[in-house]
């Protein structure tokens, strides 16, 4: 049963998301620290946070308009991702490996919104 929304699978995955790409962003250049670097990490953080906050709602309308939101962010991050990945900021392996996972979410998120839906009906 889930208690809370640390409980959700797809909330601890996007918060080892959060953390994969801070570490990724460590070796950006320095003039992106305000730049590419800090738009990629706020939409990343937006994701758990969406997550946790509509988790937080009183109705199931309020979560999954705050999962669209989650979705949304982390469509955001992954093509910041490519972005950074084009500009020679990432490597091929740490970008496949953090798009992989940014992949895994989205599904996740998806699963849960159409179990919410179907439950609606």
């Amino acid at each position: 049963m889930i208690l809370s929304y640390r409980d959700l699978r797809v909330w601890q995955e996007s918060m080892n998301l959060v953390t994969d790409v801070y570490k990724a962003t460590e070796s950006f250049l320095k003039n992106e620290m305000f730049g590419l670097s800090a738009q990629l990490r706020r939409a990343v953080v937006s994701v758990p946070s969406n997550i946790a906050e509509g988790s937080a709602r009183k109705g199931k309308k309020e979560l999954l308009n705050f999962l669209h939101i989650a979705k949304g962010s982390l469509a955001e991050a992954t093509t910041q991702l490519e972005i950074a990945k084009r500009l020679g900021f990432l490597s091929d392996e740490s970008f496949g490996k953090l798009i992989e996972k940014g992949e895994t979410i989205a599904k996740m998120i998806n699963s849960l919104i159409r179990s919410l839906n179907r439950k609606e009906e």
